[in-house]
């Protein structure tokens, strides 16, 4: 064989198995809620007080046991995927990563992981595979200096979806005005996204700014704050305010509206000051996997588990 046919051969069988060990991560992320979000669901349990409240986390907790021994998703919406990729300067397979994705996500459809959920707006068709136009949604960054690429992946489920709003606010309205957009928005939309809801905010000089960092913000670990105290304090406050709404697990009523507010901010225009929201039900489908050059693999979102490649 010369060298050119072993070069072809052996980008082939890296993009393979790249398809395999994203298309286990996209099935894991789907089943089996994260480290954080499982931990916080448990705080949350703990201190509930309100009688349907409590029945309704009993309920949560049971979903959760069935998928695990059925290896079945944890929602039947299992939402369009979002992937948030930081791609090292030195690693070598920055190609066939992002070619892998869009065989990955039609990998897990044809397995039954992922319900096809894409619909093309133009044909008003759904596409079968979870797969159209610019989907799944992929946002890339290089890092330099790095070796290694980290794979974020949100899975954004309809009805949580369905409250995200995205505006350009006056600047005199300020943190005040965010304050309100996020607290009306809660009320008026959060009881039919399956709370306790994850809100992500994002701030910056235009929505499309702010609407990428609320995404980046529900991908937080869950119990972390903004290095900025102001903003770190914005996000104790709004959870607060928020829960004090009563809306409850599934809107019936509780002391857990939402389990956590995450912030992220960039820099604004002197005219304007942009909000995002982003919310997410109480099965916040994410996942975070580290690929190394030699392409092992560390799964930082779901410590212990393995995936098949």
């Amino acid at each position: 064989m010369h060298w050119g046919g072993i070069v072809s051969k052996l980008v082939v069988d890296v993009e393979s198995k790249l398809v395999k060990l994203l298309s286990s991560f996209i099935n894991l992320v789907v089943v089996k809620l994260p480290d954080d979000v499982y931990a916080k669901l448990c705080e949350l349990r703990s201190r509930e007080d309100s009688a349907w409240g409590k029945f309704i986390y009993d309920a949560m907790f049971r979903n959760i046991e069935l998928a695990l021994q059925r290896r079945a998703p944890l929602c039947q919406d299992t939402g369009v995927l979002e992937f948030f990729i930081s791609l090292g300067e030195d690693f070598p397979h920055k190609s066939a990563l992002l070619k892998a994705l869009r065989e990955a996500v039609i990998a897990s459809t044809q397995q039954g992981f992922l319900r096809p959920n894409v619909v093309d707006p133009v044909s008003d068709r759904n596409t079968g595979n979870n797969v159209g136009p610019r989907v799944p949604w992929v946002e890339v960054e290089v890092v330099p200096g790095a070796s290694h690429a980290d794979v974020m992946l949100y899975v954004a489920g309809g009805g949580s979806s369905r409250p995200g709003r995205a505006t350009t606010l006056d600047p005199a309205e300020g943190w005040e005005g965010l304050v309100r957009l996020v607290v009306d928005t809660v009320i008026e939309y959060g009881a039919a996204a399956c709370p306790p809801l994850f809100v992500g905010i994002g701030i910056g000089a235009t929505v499309n700014m702010a609407a990428k960092l609320s995404k980046v913000a529900l991908l937080r670990p869950l119990g972390s704050r903004n290095p900025e105290p102001k903003v770190a304090r914005l996000e104790e406050v709004l959870e607060e305010e928020l829960n004090k709404l009563g809306i409850g697990p599934q809107g019936l009523g509780g002391l857990s509206t939402v389990g956590a507010v995450h912030i992220e901010y960039a820099g604004r225009h002197p005219a304007t000051f942009a909000v995002a929201i982003s919310t997410a039900c109480w099965a916040l489908r994410k996942g975070h996997l580290r690929i190394y050059p030699d392409m092992t693999c560390e799964l930082l979102s779901h410590r212990g588990e393995k995936l098949e490649y």
